[in-house]
């Protein structure tokens, strides 16, 4: 008995280690890889599609080995893969892979993680199906599902305890140490089980009182989808929270939390899942789904329109992780269950990845996964149920297509309503612009998500009037003001816009302006005038600005200003010590350093604070509470100058000096803390 106890505690560690180190990893390496594309939350997005498309070969080669391989030939193969991804460790990007310039940032990334990282983590995806396999061919009689909920569990552990204790008190580079150390443990602890079942036999012995029937096309295709409509909402739903309702950042921990938890209830016991309790659930969170966008920014308060988004989000995950566990096979068929789910996972990332930013040009990913949802779990329920009347049945299937045609209604009325007026919607990897002439407001507007991120007069005497965050008021506005009291300046923008700040250019000027997304260029040359009519001399450089900077001799800029922010979104490669670094080699001896980190849910200052310390020199704070007349948004920069003299000029006296903040730890390159800087 002992024995057993032992051995079942055995698989399930192992099990729980490696769904462990699947969700430590992501994390980890989207955090290294990140600054290399701009900070995008899009990263985050191709990465997930990597994660699931490798976890599809891993389900694919523990089907094939536990259906095609004597147990002998299993362990071997099995030993092999886990002793050669050994060679691999520690993982690191290799810096062979940082982007040049404007190439395809989805390819590079796809091809940067399957050589850090493609095969320790596939020989950790094969570790569910596979072990489970063991398990069920060693434990005869006992059904192996329950441990599909422990490796969930383990995952979402890693997932909760990545942002709040190793993101925070660990380097990159300890993390990968740590990570690999645990990926060691985790090879002997696999390594053994594989050797000791290298004299079983095929699990179809086993089992003998649970009938083995034959696997049908539609079953399995059933299982794909129900696996599919949970991954696309996921993914669709999380872009929509941080884009429209609260870009907090961190905020896609709590869908993907959710995800993982009704994997856990629903595989744990059968119990969880009832359909005369969720169903009904269901059908109103598709609803609330359907409606939510179509409200406005602040018809809810935030934690209302969260709240209720992420409530209906679990419902739709337990019903349809509800009924695949409701739907589990024979375990001789266990192998071919798990890699349809693999499947369909992957079917979702692929689209919400690569065919929605490359193939539309809005966020329709959302509205498909909430129709698709409704339509998948009706195909999977409505068959099995036992109607008394044929009329029953009839008056069902009317009004499922009468619910799903009402929700295919209000999502289309919505993207029409959004994009009615607009002079331009465009889409591509880094996000989704709109153009707006608005004549009743007198502004041309760019928004990205329902971000405005720049406006410029329709009327011609006023064209040339900064608008926005970059008024004479201003952080950026006072800072370039002061400084053209010296003569001609040169002026580096990390972030283009529309190109506002460029209407404080003068013959003789010169600005040298970055930015990573093809898309936001051209609009702001094409939709916008403030780059075509400035008096100063102005060029372009498409990449990431601090990419570029590194590769670029010293610039001598008088001013250098940083404004690459996504509407509360923070790329934290902007901001560790190394990037203050770059930007002062890049600045005259006076120059300025102006930092737009104006934020709703971030306080940025003490970031500020302690890489102005560090190279021992002065900043101050720039707030203005804005103009609606005028077109001017509330405004915070920080401006650090070379010293003090600087801040004698006029329009700086109302600035204030910045506190030392205790106990805060710097931000570098290979360690940072949101958390640190909630508000």
């Amino acid at each position: 008995m002992k024995i057993d106890l032992r051995l079942t505690l055995h698989y399930g560690l192992t099990i729980f280690l490696s769904a462990f180190l699947l969700f430590q990893v992501q994390p980890m390496i989207g955090k290294m890889i990140l600054p290399w594309f701009g900070g995008s939350a899009s990263v985050w997005t191709t990465c997930m599609l990597f994660f699931q498309m490798i976890l599809l070969l891993g389900y694919l080669y523990s089907h094939w080995v536990v259906r095609f391989l004597s147990p002998r030939r299993q362990s071997l193969i099995h030993l092999s893969l886990l002793l050669v991804s050994l060679a691999l460790l520690p993982i690191s990007p290799s810096d062979a892979w940082k982007p040049t310039g404007a190439e395809n940032p989805t390819l590079r990334i796809l091809g940067l993680l399957l050589v850090s990282i493609g095969l320790p983590y596939f020989v950790l995806s094969t570790t569910g199906p596979l072990v489970q396999a063991w398990f069920a061919r060693e434990r005869s009689g006992q059904v192996p599902y329950r441990l599909f909920a422990l490796s969930n569990f383990g995952s979402m552990l890693a997932l909760i305890a990545y942002p709040l204790a190793v993101e925070p008190a660990l380097p990159t580079l300890w993390q990968s140490y740590m990570w690999s150390g645990l990926f060691a443990c985790f090879v002997v602890a696999c390594g053994l089980l594989a050797w000791r079942g290298r004299n079983g036999t095929a699990i179809a012995h086993h089992h003998e009182t649970q009938p083995l029937e034959a696997l049908r096309p539609g079953q399995m295709l059933l299982w794909a989808a129900l696996a599919a409509c949970p991954s696309i909402l996921m993914v669709a739903d999380t872009s929509f929270l941080t884009e429209n309702i609260a870009p907090i950042p961190l905020l896609w921990v709590a869908p993907l939390g959710l995800y993982l938890l009704s994997f856990i209830l629903c595989f744990e016991r059968h119990g969880w899942y009832r359909r005369r309790i969720f169903l009904p659930l269901l059908a109103l969170g598709l609803l609330a789904l359907a409606v939510l966008p179509t409200l406005g920014l602040n018809t809810l308060p935030i934690h209302v329109s969260m709240a209720i988004n992420l409530a209906a989000f679990f419902v739709a995950c337990m019903v349809c992780h509800g009924e695949l566990a409701r739907r589990q096979p024979h375990p001789a068929h266990l192998t071919a269950y798990y890699l349809m789910l693999a499947v369909g996972g992957a079917l979702g990332g692929f689209f919400v990845g690569v065919i929605a930013p490359y193939f539309f040009n809005s966020n329709y990913e959302l509205s498909v996964g909430i129709v698709l949802t409704g339509l998948v779990t009706a195909i999977a329920v409505i068959p099995g149920l036992n109607f008394p009347r044929p009329a029953v049945r009839t008056a069902a299937l009317a009004g499922t297509v009468a619910f799903l045609a009402l929700l295919s209604a209000i999502r289309i009325v919505d993207h029409h309503e959004e994009s009615s007026g607009a002079e331009a919607s465009l889409r591509n990897f880094y996000g989704t612009l709109k153009v707006f002439a608005r004549e009743e407001n007198g502004y041309r507007s760019m928004l990205h998500g329902q971000i405005i991120h720049g406006r410029q007069f329709l009327a011609p005497d006023k064209a040339m009037q900064p608008t926005a965050y970059y008024s004479p008021e201003g952080g950026a506005g006072k800072t370039l003001l002061a400084k053209a009291q010296q003569g001609p300046l040169r002026v580096g923008v990390v972030g283009i816009g529309i190109g506002t700040l460029a209407t404080y250019g003068r013959p003789g000027d010169y600005y040298r302006l970055y930015d990573i997304d093809p898309l936001v260029i051209d609009v702001a040359q094409t939709h916008f005038s403030f780059l075509k009519d400035t008096k100063a001399q102005t060029d372009i450089v498409i990449g990431d600005a601090r990419l570029q900077l590194e590769r670029e001799t010293p610039q001598q800029f008088d001013v250098l200003i940083v404004d690459a922010f996504s509407g509360d979104s923070v790329p934290i490669h902007l901001l560790t010590r190394q990037a203050f670094e770059l930007y002062f080699r890049h600045l005259k001896p006076d120059g300025v350093l102006a930092v737009h980190i104006t934020n709703r849910y971030l306080d940025l200052r003490p970031v500020i604070k302690t890489a102005a310390d560090h190279f021992k020199r002065p900043v101050r704070i720039v707030d203005f509470d804005g103009d609606a007349e005028r077109g001017l948004f509330r405004s915070r920069w920080a401006i650090i100058a070379a010293d003090d003299t600087f801040f004698c000029h006029q329009g700086f006296e109302e600035s204030k000096l910045l506190a030392d903040r205790p106990g805060f730890k710097a931000w570098l390159d290979d360690y940072s803390s949101l958390f640190a800087v909630l508000m």
